[in-house]
């Protein structure tokens, strides 16, 4: 044993003179008591490594907060289980699975059609719906007349030669196209019919045309490298990343979902239902709005849904459906109500729904 110790300090000292020069080791060089305990100790870290389980979310970033919240609390509740969000906009989020190839075990958009329409029928084939929102125009007191706007006069504010203002884009986030909608519906809603004209077609290459034959504004999105933003416009692939923007007072106001400027104590304009797409009693006036996207995907105004669903290809199908309920339940929805979005209770499935998630199956709510 003395001798061993020997050679294993001598062979220590040689290793700290090397350095990270590496060296060729002799086949004939005894194994010492030190390489039996290393050996051990991987065995049992390779042990423990594969007892451990990772959960990927891929979620909408309009849900950045409450999903923190709802990861601590899975976490908390299956030990030995990480979760890893990710957020993007919901168009994008999708996309990563459908056109890039990324494995996930949940997927969260901020629109539910996104699901059936860029999902079906091989990466998906149902969904929960299980929150609603309300857009909104979100400031601070720094932003540029923000002790003259409200629900009246928003618009006129930001036609105004020194005001900025953004939204996120709408090829990658349904904010993004919603934002487009709420614009256009205030048009009729105000009796003014040239607020899209003067704050999103004089400003970028957007723009919306009337189709006589179905009663419908459709908006034609461009490549999202040929938007061509004005300086007055801040266009981002998220909605969140905005939130620089303003907090750096690049931009005066930005389109937002209100539990979005309640989570970040932003003030925000509420508003008339008519037009900030929250009211199930206004779908009829909310449908009279289309964007069709740079990859063909045509979305139809309508109230702010939100849905999730476990891919078919997903690692851990067993482990995204425990977290879809989560999200789903009192507890769940309770976190997304104290953040200022209002949940759907009981959420309400679409399509081949698992029996496990006792839902109710229905198309819209």
């Amino acid at each position: 044993m003395k001798r061993t110790a020997i050679l294993a300090a001598i062979m220590l000292c040689i290793v700290a003179t090397l350095g990270c020069i590496g060296t060729d080791t002799d086949s004939s060089t005894p194994v010492t008591d030190t390489d039996d305990s290393t050996h051990d100790a991987t065995g049992t870290e390779a042990e423990s490594e594969a007892e451990a389980r990772t959960l990927t979310v891929l979620h909408a970033g309009s849900l950045v907060i409450p999903f923190a919240e709802l990861e601590e609390v899975f976490e908390a509740a299956h030990p030995g289980v990480d979760v890893m969000c990710e957020a993007a906009g919901s168009a994008k989020t999708i996309k990563k699975v459908t056109e890039l190839n990324k494995e996930a075990d949940v997927v969260a958009s901020a629109d539910y059609s996104l699901i059936p329409s860029m999902m079906y029928p091989k990466y998906a084939d149902w969904y929960a719906q299980f929150a609603r929102n309300r857009i909104v125009l979100a400031y601070t007191n720094e932003s540029r007349y923000a002790d003259e706007i409200n629900a009246d006069n928003w618009y006129e504010i930001l036609r105004r030669d020194d005001v900025k203002f953004g939204f996120s884009n709408p090829n990658d986030d349904p904010c993004g196209y919603r934002s487009q909608m709420v614009i256009q519906l205030a048009e009729a809603h105000y009796g003014d019919n040239i607020i899209y004209g003067d704050l999103i077609a004089a400003n970028s290459a957007m723009e919306m045309v009337y189709d006589d034959a179905n009663s419908t504004y459709i908006m034609q999105m461009p490549e999202s490298e040929s938007i061509a933003p004005s300086p007055k416009l801040m266009v981002r692939s998220m909605e969140m990343e905005l939130i620089a923007g303003l907090d750096a007072g690049e931009i005066d106001y930005y389109v937002i979902y209100q539990s979005v400027a309640q989570q970040h104590g932003q003030l925000f304009v509420e508003l008339p239902q008519e037009i900030d797409l929250s009211s199930v009693e206004y779908a009829e006036t909310y449908g009279t709005v289309q964007v069709v996207q740079a990859n063909g995907n045509v979305v139809t105004g309508k109230p702010v849904v939100y849905g999730i669903t476990v891919p078919k290809n997903a690692p851990d199908t067993d482990l995204g459906l425990e977290f879809v309920k989560l999200v789903i339940s009192s507890e769940g929805q309770q976190i997304f109500s104290d953040l200022g979005q209002p949940p759907i209770t009981p959420a309400v499935g679409g399509g081949e729904v698992p029996e496990g998630l006792g839902l109710t199956t229905a198309t819209t709510v």
